[in-house]
């Protein structure tokens, strides 16, 4: 196992975010599969003063020990300045939009490290449910950093990899925002989601931030202007996925402005073309959790919006049993439409 592998797990990750040298040191051991004794000779500290640590009768305070064990850990360089973001600091950073736009010079980049931190992302977005985004915060934002300061030596179609990298965590920290309550700047960073992504040329996130921007104006009362967005999102040439989300937001809207017609119509589109798409690497990255399952999910969600309560109910009850594992807060969001449903058929 190489030594920045058990880094791209999101535990080990938040606990290095929050420089709690207690976890930092379990979580370790967990993701690489090591005993205390196993972590004795990686970090030069005695096995019983790692059991000290883990059990919290001994701090890890001195710079010293605290480099010695970063070290003998491999921590990631894109960590390195997890631990100085806080949830004090919602709104985008004004130095990020001042870093990409001094981009696209003439320069030589390892994508390796962006690669690296993609396939990290990709966990973090499947972990959110279970470590919270709270907790994983600091450490996509560290992210970003890191990939956004490998931009301005890179050009071409290295630039436009790391523009739609940049996007994808932008999103992410919109979205954790806007479950904080953190409307304004959730807003923010889903704006430098959708620029980023139109500087580098992709449509499908593009059209995703447009699709969530929709979803948050829906939840905001204001359906008239959801649809407006949703519409805006369908545009373009898009993947079948990207497509059948567009199509399924605006569906909520018409629905929510009493089109059921409409409604409907555009919950067969969006089901037959996520349907397409059933194997999840023909799939955008941010649509992971797209397969069969939540498609038929998402027309019984259009359902419900029309207050077509039978219609719902049976959807819902067909589709629910195969959304148990990996999405506790889906599964519980659609079990109380299920009863709602079924209360008012």
């Amino acid at each position: 196992m190489s030594g920045r592998e058990p880094w791209a797990d999101p535990g080990l990750r938040a606990a290095w975010a929050q420089q709690d040298w207690a976890a930092i040191l379990r979580e370790y051991r967990r993701a690489a599969g090591l005993s205390q004794r196993g972590l004795e000779a990686q970090i030069g500290v005695a096995q019983p003063y790692i059991a000290a640590i883990e059990k919290g009768r001994r701090r890890v305070t001195t710079p010293e020990l605290k480099a010695r064990i970063a070290e003998g850990l491999h921590v990631p360089p894109e960590l390195t300045g997890a631990a100085k973001h806080t949830h004090d600091g919602w709104t985008p950073p004004a130095e990020l939009q001042e870093r990409i736009a001094h981009g696209h010079t003439v320069g030589r980049t390892d994508l390796r490290t962006a690669d690296w931190i993609g396939e990290v992302l990709a966990r973090h977005r499947r972990a959110e449910d279970e470590v919270g985004g709270q907790s994983l915060w600091p450490v996509v934002q560290s992210q970003l950093d890191a990939v956004t300061r490998l931009l301005p030596n890179t050009s071409g179609e290295a630039a436009d990899r790391l523009l739609l990298l940049a996007a994808e965590h932008a999103h992410w920290l919109s979205w954790v925002a806007w479950a904080e309550r953190q409307s304004g700047p959730a807003l923010s960073w889903l704006g430098l989601a959708h620029g980023w992504a139109i500087d580098g040329g992709h449509a499908d996130m593009a059209s995703w931030v447009l699709r969530v921007r929709s979803y948050y104006t829906l939840q905001g009362g204001d359906p008239v202007r959801a649809l407006r967005t949703a519409e805006a999102a369908r545009a373009g040439s898009l993947s079948p996925g990207a497509a059948s989300a567009a199509a399924h937001q605006t569906a909520l809207a018409a629905a929510a402005l009493g089109e059921r017609t409409r409604a409907r119509r555009l919950a067969d589109e969006a089901l037959a073309l996520a349907l397409e798409v059933p194997d999840e690497e023909d799939r955008p990255g941010w649509l992971y959790w797209l397969d069969g399952t939540r498609a038929r999910l998402d027309a019984a969600a259009v359902a419900y919006a029309c207050r077509d309560w039978a219609a719902a109910a049976e959807g819902i009850r067909a589709a629910l049993p195969g959304l148990e594992k990996g999405y506790p807060r889906d599964y519980a969001h659609y079990a109380a439409q299920l009863a709602d449903a079924e209360r008012r058929a």
